[in-house]
C-alpha cells in the first residue's frame, strides 16, 4: 500500500497531508483582498529571484520566533514544493530566540506533517519536518532571524507579528521587507480553545503561502 500521494507537481506527500492542502487551496477566495495583494508582492520577488537565476530566499519574521514565524516558514517551504518551485528556501527568526512552541509543533503534526525531534529535553530542540518518508526534512528551531542559517544579504523578510514588525523599522541585508501579520494563537494557550486556535492558525498560514506560491 501505497503511504505517500503525488501533489500537483508530482512531488510524494503523505496522504492526510495532500488532503489537507487540497481543503486549503480550495479557500483561496476566503482571502481578504488586502491580504492577497501582499502575498502577491512577495510572489513576484520570487518570480524576480528565478529570472535572476538566484534562489528566491524568505525570512519570515516573528519576536520569539516560537509560532507564527515557524508555521510560516513551515508552510511556504510546502507550498514551493507542492508546486514545484524549486528555487525557493525558507527560514525564521525572531528579535529573540525563545523555542520552536510544543503547541505548535502539535498542530502542525495534526496535518499530516511528520515532525520528530532527538533532542526533546533541550531548551531550544531542532525539529526536523517532512512532507513524507523520503522527503528532505527542513530543520527548525529558534533563533534571531540574522542567526545562521538564515541569510544576511539577499533575501526577503516577512514581518509576521506586528511587535517584530514595529522593532524592526529597518532589517539589514534584506532586498524586500513585506509585513504579513498574524494573530498569535499564544492567548489561548492553556484554555479549552487552545488546540482549536492553533489549528485555525495553521490553516490560515498554509492557505495563504499556498495562495502566494500559486502565483509565482
Amino acid at each position: 500500500m501505497s503511504t505517500s500521494s503525488k501533489s500537483e507537481s508530482g512531488t510524494l506527500f503523505f496522504p492526510g497531508l495532500k488532503q489537507y492542502i487540497t481543503e486549503r487551496a480550495a479557500e483561496f477566495s476566503t482571502i481578504p483582498a488586502d491580504r492577497k495583494s501582499d502575498l502577491i508582492k512577495v510572489a513576484q520577488y520570487v518570480r524576480e529571484c528565478s529570472d535572476k537565476s538566484v534562489p528566491a530566499r524568505l525570512t519570515f519574521i516573528c519576536t520569539h520566533n516560537s509560532r507564527r514565524s515557524h508555521l510560516s516558514q513551515i508552510w511556504a517551504q510546502v507550498a514551493a514544493d507542492y508546486y514545484g518551485i524549486s528555487h525557493v528556501e525558507t527560514f525564521s527568526g525572531g528579535t529573540e530566540a525563545t523555542a520552536f512552541n510544543p503547541r505548535a509543533v502539535a498542530a502542525m503534526q495534526r496535518t499530516g506533517l511528520k515532525i520528530t525531534t532527538a533532542e526533546a529535553d533541550a531548551k531550544n530542540p531542532r525539529y526536523e519536518v517532512r512532507t513524507s518518508d523520503d522527503a528532505r526534512a527542513q530543520v527548525c528551531f529558534s533563533k534571531v532571524y540574522d542567526a545562521p542559517p538564515n541569510p544576511t544579504v539577499g533575501y526577503c523578510a516577512i514581518m509576521t507579528c506586528s511587535q517584530a514588525d514595529d522593532a524592526c523599522p529597518l532589517v539589514m541585508g534584506c532586498d524586500l521587507r513585506m509585513p504579513i501579520r498574524y494573530e498569535d494563537p499564544k492567548i489561548a494557550d492553556d484554555t479549552d480553545q487552545e488546540a482549536n486556535l492553533y489549528d485555525e492558525r495553521s490553516r490560515q498560514i498554509c492557505r495563504e503561502m499556498l495562495f502566494m506560491m500559486a502565483s509565482v
